[in-house]
């Protein structure tokens, strides 16, 4: 019974991640809470957490992944950012994560998007040579960005609330 609260109590840390997660841009949220509602409902041998519970629990976090992709991606694209421009948010938010990661955690997040908004405007006024483009793609990728994680985060506390039901009452 011990190893079931240890694996439990493992659960619940990759669910409150994955709370965390939802909003932070660097950790899988919805995938993070799926795995800890998997693992918790192992450690307890699918008793009061089934099967069906984890699999719409995957369905829900597999929709909050493509939402994701959908609203930052296609949003963005068709608001004109091109994709050279979102491989550029992508890397330099990559290397902006690093760069400051010497403040922990919010040095991290901070750099992360710095990095992501300076490195598509550099590229979006290299492609457009126009401020105002570039000004107008960058507005349209936050906007997508801020779309995604509302609805992320919306999922995540459904996906919080399911599992707090069935484990719970």
């Amino acid at each position: 019974m011990v190893a079931g609260g240890i694996v439990q109590l493992i659960g619940y840390v990759l669910v409150i991640l994955g709370l965390a997660g939802s909003v932070l841009p660097l950790l899988p949220g919805p995938l993070l809470i799926w795995l800890g509602v998997l693992v918790w409902a192992w450690g307890d041998g699918f008793v009061e957490v089934n099967w069906l519970t984890v699999t719409v629990l995957g369905l829900l976090a597999a929709g909050a992944w493509a939402s994701d992709l959908f609203f930052t991606t296609t949003l963005s694209r068709r608001a004109g950012v091109s994709w050279k421009a979102i491989a550029a948010s992508i890397v330099c938010g990559i290397l902006g994560g690093i760069f400051l990661s010497g403040l922990p955690v919010v040095g991290t997040l901070f750099g992360a998007m710095i990095g992501a908004l300076l490195g598509m405007l550099g590229m979006e006024l290299i492609d457009k040579r126009n401020v105002r483009a570039a000004l107008t793609a960058v507005r349209a990728y936050v906007g997508a960005s801020l779309l995604s994680t509302l609805f992320e985060v919306a999922v995540a506390l459904l996906m919080v609330g399911i599992f707090v039901w069935q484990a719970w009452f």
